[in-house]
């Protein structure tokens, strides 16, 4: 997204997204430079920029690297002046995180789930939110991004079926975490905030196109291009779970047969598991991995072959730099997959001079998810490409609780 602001009064709610943008995207950057990149005057951007600091978001620091004339005043991010919180539902399972500025997260919880019933999943959610956030200043808790099980929207889909949230089907999930909450809400798909995550912070950092392969309870996945994830028109691009990888196979919830998540994904590895003796159903997989369990080896063994004639699918379709593997399954468990899938299949993954394996195995893990969901809030309600009118305009809300306090600093 180009960056570009507008000299008039009435752009002003967005040149300040606009500044705190590019400080965000290029920090540490001068006030010159960020007027030369948005296209604003010298002028509104040192307005802006006081403005920024007065609310917390930004510092200023000098230079001192510049050996003539007086050093350039650099902005940067302030990690502390604001945050969100980053929720991801998965049947079983509630998590939290609380997520500062720079996509980092510094507080996470989690809560199991006796049963998925709404009233459980909404009151977990406003427990975690209350406990997590009770350290962070009120007014600096801008809002909440949900990572859910997909697709959404589409019948016979959408909330049908053991790896997704059934009894939600129906409800309005945001405005009840809303009203459980006090904040705006975001919602998205838990492999597309996984991607981000791993895009930020995990082995996608590096990569300017791959694509993240969400192995949780069911499987989805999601393209990132150039930094940006791939939604589609639906927000359900990547849906590789439904994929009728299996001629002929195993029925499926949403109606076709053989999908590939019935044959990898962590509930279809806990029926094998089941079916194969091991009675636990919280078994800890990752130990299992590292015992080299022989049902689980015998699972890799079943699956490896659907996976690896899926890894030639999405390098064929996409063409990326890497695929990077991830989610709420153990890395142990994941190096063992992969190990299994090799020698990988021709496909337009052979190119030469690669800079990284084709497949990579999350750096991130379960918390790639947890962490893009916080990251989602503060992209919606921070960026230009999120503004909103529905939207309160946060930003704004923080420079006047900041001059409010000011005042009455002044006043005592």
């Amino acid at each position: 997204m180009a960056l570009h602001g507008t000299n008039q009064e009435l752009g002003r709610p967005h040149n300040r997204r606009i500044v705190l943008e590019a400080v965000r995207r290029h920090a540490p950057i001068s006030r010159a430079d960020i007027a030369r990149a948005v296209g604003l005057t010298a002028q509104t951007v040192s307005t802006i920029t006081s403005e920024l600091e007065t609310a917390g978001l930004v510092t200023m620091a000098r230079d001192h690297r510049v050996r003539r004339g007086q050093p350039a005043q650099m902005l940067s991010l302030n990690a502390t002046g604001a945050y969100a919180l980053g929720v991801q539902l998965t049947p079983g399972l509630a998590r939290a995180a609380l997520v500062d500025l720079n996509g980092d997260i510094v507080g996470c919880q989690e809560q199991e789930l006796a049963d998925d019933s709404p009233e459980a999943i909404f009151a977990a959610v406003a427990r975690m939110k209350r406990s997590i956030s009770a350290g962070a200043a009120r007014h600096r808790l801008l809002g909440l991004g949900v990572a859910m099980p997909g697709p959404f929207g589409v019948e016979p889909m959408s909330f049908v079926g053991p790896t997704t949230l059934e009894r939600l089907k129906g409800l309005a999930v945001r405005d009840r975490i809303a009203a459980g909450t006090g904040l705006p809400v975001f919602i998205d798909i838990d492999s597309s905030t996984g991607a981000m995550g791993e895009h930020l912070r995990g082995a996608g950092r590096g990569l300017k196109n791959f694509f993240y392969l969400y192995f949780g309870v069911g499987l989805g996945g999601s393209f990132v291009r150039d930094g940006a994830v791939m939604g589609g028109t639906h927000g359900n691009a990547g849906e590789i779970g439904h994929l009728p990888m299996v001629p002929d196979g195993d029925p499926c919830a949403c109606g076709n047969r053989g999908c590939l998540e019935r044959y990898i994904s962590l509930e279809a590895l806990r029926r094998w598991l089941l079916a194969h003796g091991v009675r636990d159903k919280r078994a800890d997989l990752g130990k299992l991995a590292q015992a080299r369990h022989p049902a689980l080896m015998a699972w890799i063994g079943e699956v490896a072959p659907v996976l690896r004639r899926t890894i030639v699918m999405i390098e064929n379709l996409f063409d990326p730099e890497a695929i990077v593997i991830g989610g709420m399954a153990p890395p142990e468990l994941i190096a063992l997959l992969i190990k299994a899938c090799h020698p990988l299949l021709p496909s337009l993954g052979n190119y030469g001079g690669r800079t990284s394996d084709r497949l990579l195995v999350s750096t991130v893990g379960a918390d790639a998810a947890l962490q893009g969901a916080g990251v989602l809030a503060l992209n919606r309600l921070l960026s230009p490409r999120g503004e909103d009118a529905a939207t309160r305009d946060c930003v704004i809300d923080l420079i006047e609780t900041a001059r409010s306090a000011g005042l009455r600093r002044k006043a005592s």
